[in-house]
């Protein structure tokens, strides 16, 4: 009990000093030797936040993306981990090794060759048929949503929990004269909700702190950015001692969405993670 304690206290450390650092003001940060714990605690500097930068268009821009790629991947990896799990066809056993192969490679790697893509994507963004004369996709949320609308990692983990599911319900259903999509829809998916939720957290998370691809395809675009994405290039706007405090509190307010997407979900994550095999 005494080591749970101890380790849930450092893993809490990290987000209090966050907060604390969000209410100093300048002459605590310039103070020698320093103040930890502020005296007059700085609240303003969450009003700031929304004052002096974007951060109202950062939330909202940072939930559009971040529902949308979460909504996405849910939806296309529960459909191909159905289709592994309870379905043969020619190659299954090749595509499925591919998805596995696929998890080694890194997004960055992509990086270059999905950005020439959404460039010069056919008859977008002022494009001609041959995929010249405009922008292509770049510009809009589809350049940052599209690259993360598929996720082999979720595919395979679906496919996973899928296997849990006996055919024999599944045959039932047929024979009862259900559809396949109907099967999918209203027998495999309320099997598996915990973990499409387990899987939507870790999404969610991920998509919500991404900062590689969406800041390479909205520097041309500020209107576009996100919250960590706006946060880090605050970084190189100012001198880090005139916005420590002032990022500080943005992290806070950028972690809030977060913290309560677990808590409202908790216990439906706790089920995916600790979810055992159905038996016929």
């Amino acid at each position: 009990m005494a080591f749970l304690t101890v380790a849930a206290m450092l893993t809490i450390l990290p987000f209090a000093d966050m907060v604390i650092g969000s209410l100093r003001t300048p002459a605590d940060l310039l103070s020698r030797p320093p103040i930890y714990f502020p005296m007059q605690p700085a609240w303003d500097n969450f009003r700031r936040v929304f004052v002096e930068l974007p951060m109202g268009r950062w939330l909202v821009n940072s939930l559009i993306v971040t529902c949308a790629v979460t909504a996405a991947q849910l939806a296309t990896s529960a459909a191909a981990g159905f289709a592994f799990a309870k379905y043969r066809f020619p190659g299954t056993r090749y595509l499925f090794q591919a998805v596995l192969g696929a998890q080694m490679f890194p997004f960055f790697l992509m990086l270059i060759p999905v950005f020439m893509i959404l460039r010069f994507w056919p008859l977008a963004g002022g494009n001609d048929v041959l995929g010249h004369g405009g922008h292509g996709l770049l510009g809009g949320y589809a350049a940052i949503i599209l690259p993360f609308c598929v996720s082999w990692y979720g595919i395979f983990l679906m496919r996973q929990f899928m296997l849990t599911i006996p055919d024999d319900l599944l045959d039932a259903a047929r024979v009862d004269g259900a559809s396949e999509f109907g099967i999918f829809v209203r027998i495999a998916l309320p099997l598996i909700r915990p973990a499409l939720v387990t899987l939507g957290i870790f999404v969610f998370v991920y998509q919500w702190n991404e900062v590689i691809w969406t800041m390479t395809v909205t520097r041309a675009v500020p209107g576009l950015q996100t919250v960590p994405v706006g946060i880090y290039l605050l970084r190189g706007a100012f001198t880090e001692m005139q916005t420590r405090s002032l990022q500080q509190a943005a992290l806070v307010i950028s972690v809030i969405p977060t913290l309560i997407l677990f808590l409202l979900l908790q216990r439906f994550y706790v089920r995916g993670l600790t979810l055992g095999a159905l038996k016929g």
